[in-house]
């Protein structure tokens, strides 16, 4: 009977629920998961995931040749930037604010320490659109990683729309993002 009476669910390992995936174990083939698809608009047929996604990264490697040199798959159509409008204004505007300027983000009248890089500025639109997706992948300095909730092409749509963001400011972007 203590066998029973000792065993007890808050002593057994929990998962965090921003917790990053652990990788796959040797010698095994990784499956995609759902928000990882063959392409923009496809669904996942559940393709092995090599080839589908550029190798993983990690913060030390956003300013080298595999994080910079990253193209673009997505082209910027107004599609594109739809999309992108949609998930910017959903998930980076609080902190950017709603044209990528992080000074007039909502933020900052709760934790103006906290304010948000200035998106639509020339610093930003010097970065490559591989450094703007790592950035969303992995998180730098302030920023949090978003690589487990924002799905691969959804990042590439927010890199679209960051570009077109700049534009509206003025900076011409000197990206792979220059069009």
């Amino acid at each position: 009977m203590a066998y029973f009476a000792g065993r007890h669910m808050r002593i057994s390992r929990s998962f965090d629920p921003y917790e990053n995936t652990i990788p796959p174990p040797e010698n095994s083939v990784p499956f995609s998961a759902g928000n990882i698809t063959a392409g923009p608009g496809r669904l996942n047929i559940g393709q092995p995931e090599r080839g589908v996604m550029p190798a993983p990264f990690a913060q030390a490697d956003l300013l080298g040749p595999v994080v910079q040199n990253l193209p673009n798959p997505v082209p910027a159509d107004q599609a594109s930037l739809a999309r992108g409008e949609v998930l910017f204004d959903r998930i980076c505007a609080i902190c950017h604010g709603s044209a990528g300027v992080g000074a007039e983000a909502n933020m900052t009248q709760w934790i103006p320490l906290l304010v948000g890089f200035n998106l639509s500025g020339p610093t930003v639109a010097e970065f490559s659109d591989g450094y703007i997706y790592g950035i969303m992948r992995v998180g730098r300095g302030l920023m949090p990683p978003y690589g487990h909730q924002i799905s691969n092409f959804d990042r590439w749509h927010i890199v679209n729309y960051v570009r077109q963001l700049q534009r509206e400011a003025g900076n011409t972007p000197a990206g792979a993002g220059a069009q």
